[in-house]
């Protein structure tokens, strides 16, 4: 009961935190903001967290509680400062070399919050075209004290530069079907070919973003992907929210029904809709194809999250160091089953097709001793 009640807790100031909007906290019986701490940065809102605190109207928060959430989030200001300033400096630079690139999630819809320097910053990606993809390749690794190997097929490079981690993304795809990839492909040209942007002005730089049609594509896959992957966190899904809300009245929403149809994920983006207008606090009117009729699956979308954590980080993967391959592999055949069953029940038009594609790719993976 206590674990519920500060689970219920945390969402209550995660929706405060979203909206800027006030909370009470005693109908949820005594707290432990240990506990809440440990979600938060768990699930990388600690920021959020913190408006929400501020936002308590019914009871007073505990002083040291308090200040630890606040120095907590002032220690990610600073991050965010000093990722900006670099973000800058890097964009210029590519940009004074004819190096077209739009940044993607993290520092780019952290605007969209209200407190944009308390969004958790990850690393720093970026988004280009074949041909600018090369380019910034040569241009940014000599100055990379670390390059990390490179997907050729996904045309994926990270490297670390100056302590941050900058990652260049020639390719969004992300393998669950064709179908998806093709819709991906399709924004990918759109922002390169047609100026499919909205600019970041950011210490006199003004840092291309996708416009928010494209944006809205590009963070929802992404995290879907994770989600059928590892796993996902709630500031990913928080992301996307905020995007939403920030642009509702400027998405085109029947281009993006017709994207989601095409790409057959019309379902999985009204289900975790349903999640958000339950457990985040979305308003209704503003999540595009909101159906209530989803809302019933939103506790398993909620026991999923918190069981795996930010990106699969609660995973306990040490049975690969444990046992010999392949019974490492058989291990993680039986989980992922047992995973996808859970998915069919939230998402039966998909779950099983994708499933049938993951394992195929993996089967040609441990055949030619990628695993």
């Amino acid at each position: 009961m206590a674990r519920d009640n500060n689970i219920n807790a945390f969402f209550a100031l995660l929706k405060a935190g979203l909206w800027d909007q006030e909370v009470q906290l005693l109908p949820y019986g005594e707290v432990d903001y240990n506990e809440i701490m440990r979600l938060a940065e768990e699930q990388s809102v600690t920021g959020l967290a913190t408006i929400g605190l501020k936002h308590v109207s019914d009871t007073t928060v505990p002083k040291i509680e308090m200040l630890t959430f606040l120095g907590s989030a002032l220690k990610i200001e600073e991050q965010n400062k000093a990722m900006n300033r670099f973000i800058a400096m890097m964009v210029g630079k590519l940009q004074k070399y004819g190096i077209y690139t739009a940044l993607i999630k993290g520092q780019g819809v952290a605007q969209c919050y209200e407190e944009p320097l308390w969004r958790v910053c990850g690393d720093i990606d970026l988004f280009l075209d074949r041909e600018n993809y090369e380019k910034a390749k040569k241009m940014l690794i000599p100055f990379a004290s670390h390059v990390d190997d490179e997907g050729l097929e996904s045309l994926h490079l990270g490297m670390t530069i100056d302590s941050w981690i900058v990652e260049l993304h020639g390719s969004m795809r992300t393998g669950l079907s064709q179908k998806v990839d093709k819709g991906i492909d399709e924004v990918q040209r759109d922002v390169f070919e047609n100026q499919g942007v909205r600019v970041w002005h950011n210490d006199d730089v003004g840092v291309p973003l996708p416009n928010a049609d494209n944006d809205a594509i590009l963070i929802f896959t992404h995290f879907v992907h994770h989600f059928y992957g590892l796993g996902v966190g709630l500031r990913q899904i928080c992301d996307w929210c905020r995007l939403l809300w920030t642009y509702k009245k400027e998405i085109d929403r029947e281009m993006l029904a017709s994207r989601l149809n095409q790409m057959g994920l019309m379902e999985e983006w009204q289900v975790f809709g349903a999640f958000v207008v339950k457990y985040l606090g979305m308003p209704e009117e503003e999540m595009p194809f909101y159906d209530s009729r989803f809302s019933s699956k939103s506790s398993l979308i909620q026991k999923i999250i918190l069981e795996t954590g930010n990106f699969g980080h609660n995973r306990d993967l040490s049975y690969r160091e444990k046992y010999p391959k392949p019974f490492a592999l058989a291990i993680t055949f039986f989980r992922r089953l047992y995973e996808y069953a859970r998915f069919i029940y939230l998402f039966p038009k998909n779950a099983l097709r994708f499933y049938v594609i993951y394992l195929t790719d993996r089967i040609k993976a441990v055949f030619a001793g990628r695993v």
